[in-house]
């Protein structure tokens, strides 16, 4: 009698644990799904299509302005839910230390391989404004057609915002030797590089920008100088050295991280977040709609819905 008393009151206990989880997991899918917003098109436009299709699965959704390196502590404290575009040359560490500490998880990646690097537009190797590239050699010679009036007479290296890679620029100049006749110079957002791209060819001068693939100006013409091969460790923020720290970048992976307790809370949203693996086709139509196009984001989002339902509606499978 006593061994059956006491699985009827484990049992009990059990019930009740499972009852008060399914109340919490209840409640807590009710709360909205937070969202980073960042700084370049296809990371917003694909906010806006994750929250879209979200809003289609029944969950409140709520988009949210963030920093690119800080967003993943923010996911694993669980003051966003997710992060849907992890570009590997440049934001792995951070993900990764997040990881690390506990509470973030991976989860997957894209379908699409990613470069983030300097490059310059087609049109300036067709000009012959720098001959030899794309190869990083030839740098040594031309940094005077890509000078600008705030570079001091050197040629201007034009980066993206400072969050997004720190001072792996400025460290890859001086690794090659380069930074006597070159300097970083760094943009505010993502429009302003594509400003730039447009200022430099009404001027007829030479540009060298930060980019990445996929994006629209893939469609445009965009070619990445080849820097010395990348490798783990040859960054100076990664353990290198001046001597090592002149490598370029890795074509590498892009991926999706989550909340630990997001699979739980709203299962649904995670499994459509593990199964969308977005092609480079894909990301660079985000792209498109909103920097060639002209689409606000959510519009863009509406967009690419309705041109890839079939893609879509896998996804949600």
């Amino acid at each position: 009698m006593k061994v059956r008393n006491s699985i009827v009151g484990l049992i009990a206990t059990l019930v009740i644990a499972l009852s008060s989880f399914a109340n919490i997991a209840k409640a807590a899918s009710s709360d909205p799904i937070r969202i980073p917003v960042l700084n370049w098109s296809s990371q917003v436009v694909m906010a806006n299509v994750i929250a879209q299709v979200y809003e289609e699965l029944g969950y409140n959704v709520e988009l949210v302005p963030a920093e690119s390196a800080s967003r993943y502590e923010a996911v694993r404290v669980g003051d966003l839910h997710l992060a849907h575009e992890t570009w590997q040359s440049t934001m792995a560490k951070p993900m990764y230390e997040a990881m690390d500490k506990g509470g973030l998880i991976d989860a997957g990646s894209h379908a699409a391989p990613t470069l983030e690097d300097m490059g310059v537009p087609n049109w300036v190797i067709e000009q012959d404004l720098c001959p030899g590239l794309p190869a990083w050699e030839a740098l040594k010679d031309c940094s005077a057609n890509f000078a600008t009036a705030d570079s001091e007479g050197k040629g201007r290296w034009l980066e993206g915002p400072q969050e997004w890679h720190g001072d792996v620029m400025p460290n890859r100049l001086k690794g090659l030797g380069l930074d006597d006749k070159w300097t970083v110079k760094f943009a505010g957002s993502a429009d302003a590089l594509w400003a730039e791209l447009a200022a430099a060819k009404k001027e007829g001068r030479g540009t060298v920008i930060f980019n990445w693939t996929p994006n629209f100006t893939d469609a445009e013409g965009f070619t990445f100088i080849k820097f010395p091969t990348f490798y783990q460790g040859c960054r100076i923020e990664d353990g290198g050295s001046v001597e090592t720290t002149g490598c370029g970048s890795p074509i590498g992976w892009l991926k999706k991280a989550a909340n630990i307790k997001f699979p739980l809370t709203h299962p649904s949203a995670y499994k459509f977040l593990t199964k969308m693996e977005a092609t480079a086709g894909q990301i660079g139509e985000m792209a498109n709609n909103v920097d060639n196009l002209g689409m606000t984001h959510a519009d863009a989002a509406t967009a690419f819905i309705t041109n890839n339902r079939s893609a879509v509606d896998q996804w949600l499978k």
